[in-house]
């Protein structure tokens, strides 16, 4: 696993209802390439708040953020294409 996830927390408690279609929390992808090569990794769910993921690859440079709403629709895991190709 090259995916290191660091929580960034706004100390912000959330305002807006959660969306009643993701109540385990949803699975992101920033994945447009079917044949692309991926990486993936599970991000700590639930977020205590508002906040933001920092997702960063050590192979291949990939910077990218999260963000959180401390609610059950929050992000629970994310799939990045590979930027080493």
């Amino acid at each position: 696993m090259t995916l290191k996830v660091q929580w960034i927390d706004r100390g912000l408690e959330p305002k807006s209802p959660p969306n009643p279609e993701y109540p385990n929390g949803i699975d992101l992808s920033m994945v447009t390439d079917p044949d692309a090569k991926t990486c993936s990794t599970r991000l700590p769910y639930p977020a205590k708040r508002i906040g933001y993921f920092v997702v960063e690859c050590d192979i291949c440079g990939l910077h990218t953020a999260v963000t959180t709403a401390g609610r059950p629709d929050d992000p629970r895991s994310l799939r990045v294409p590979c930027k080493a190709n």
